[in-house]
């Protein structure tokens, strides 16, 4: 018979109760002598159970935590403890609890890597950002991807897409601050020929590109307030007209935004639309930048050297010169410096990658020392 523990453990102690209780109703009726035999009877029955009941629990469970502890995937301690402290303050129950986290936090990483390939990062805040887009994606809810420039919004965009329903739909992408602000509403809208000089055909716009998937518009805070009026309507009434055309045409396209820029403070400043903020800003995912996860930093590094056709092998010293850098940049910085010092290598290895310390950084040394624990990690 399979009973489940969440209800046998309670009916064992309820039963200890219950005999307990009959003792108590006929300790009137024996001698004290008896009474003792009885009680110790009863304890000894009761420890005997408490004790098989706790083996048989924790047993399957120590035998796990030993088993992810020797494993050598499993974080080890980063500092050795004072000679002259225990080897180990913390209780098992919080013990417990640290290692079943440690456990989902490796699952968690090994999913994200598995799930998103083209994103390269373990760090929480990666993940965190990734949970967001497993929970967004299957919509079709407007998604705006906030962050600095270089820190992968677009590869974001194009996760979100491989993980919704319109999978194998259109996905047309449009980097707004690439287009002259004159032909940026041809580009969005299209435009019937002879609308304006140069208009010798007509031409299909984004919108209508995209209908039936997916449109990422990027760098959407530098597009003109004019043309944001016009972005407004499509977003709302999901219809719009060519340039120079009467025709209305009605589209079912699911939008992503992204930008470099505080569209908060800009609608404070005047230069971007309130109404079009809320309109985009429905599921809002802020994209970290490299400085704020640096955990990420190798394998990043790796991976833009696994990429370069010349091989290259990074020492220690010039991974530790870029997890001091702050990377105003990003991603793309990083790409780009690793590039350079890939060139400069002697002897397909790369032991300085030409960046100054960031010594004026007020937590320098508690900084170098977070460093010097991921660096050891991930030598492990």
């Amino acid at each position: 018979i399979r009973v489940s523990l969440f209800v046998l453990i309670p009916f064992i102690f309820t039963g200890f109760a219950v005999l307990a209780f009959i003792i108590a109703y006929y300790a009137s009726r024996v001698s004290t002598l008896q009474l003792f035999l009885l009680g110790g009877a009863v304890i000894a029955f009761t420890a005997l159970s408490a004790v098989v009941v706790t083996f048989a629990v924790l047993s399957p469970v120590q035998k796990f935590i030993d088993q992810v502890e020797s494993s050598p995937s499993f974080p080890k301690p980063l500092s050795k403890p004072a000679p002259e402290s225990k080897p180990y303050t913390r209780d098992e129950l919080r013990h417990y609890d640290h290692v079943f986290s440690e456990v989902a936090n490796l699952i968690s990483k090994v999913d994200a890597r598995d799930r998103f390939p083209n994103i390269i990062g373990q760090s929480r805040a990666i993940r965190g950002c990734l949970s967001q887009v497993i929970k967004v994606a299957p919509t079709d809810n407007t998604v705006l991807l906030l962050g600095e420039s270089g820190v992968g919004k677009e590869l974001f965009a194009e996760a979100i897409y491989q993980e919704s329903s319109r999978l194998g739909k259109p996905f047309v992408k449009l980097n707004c601050v690439a287009i002259a602000a004159g032909l940026l509403e041809s580009e969005l809208f299209g435009h019937e020929k002879g609308s304006f000089t140069g208009a010798t055909a007509k031409k299909t716009g984004k919108f209508e590109l995209a209908n039936g998937g997916t449109l990422f518009l990027d760098e959407i805070g530098d597009i003109q307030l004019e043309t944001q009026a016009k972005l407004l309507r499509v977003l709302q009434e999901r219809e719009f007209q060519r340039v120079g055309g009467n025709e209305t045409i009605k589209i079912n396209v699911r939008f992503i935004a992204a930008s470099n820029k505080n569209l908060h403070q800009m609608v404070k400043d005047g230069t971007f639309r309130e109404d079009l903020f809320y309109r985009l800003n429905v599921f809002p995912i802020y994209i970290p930048p490299l400085r704020d996860r640096v955990e990420d930093i190798p394998l990043i590094a790796r991976q833009i050297l696994d990429n370069i056709p010349e091989k290259r092998e990074l020492a220690p010293e010039a991974m530790r010169e870029l997890m001091t850098w702050h990377w105003p940049g990003n991603v793309r910085e990083l790409k780009n410096v690793l590039e350079r010092a890939s060139v400069m290598a002697e002897q397909g290895r790369i032991t300085s990658v030409g960046l100054a310390r960031r010594a004026n950084m007020p937590d320098y040394d508690q900084h170098t020392e977070t460093i010097d624990n991921i660096l050891t990690k991930d030598k492990e």
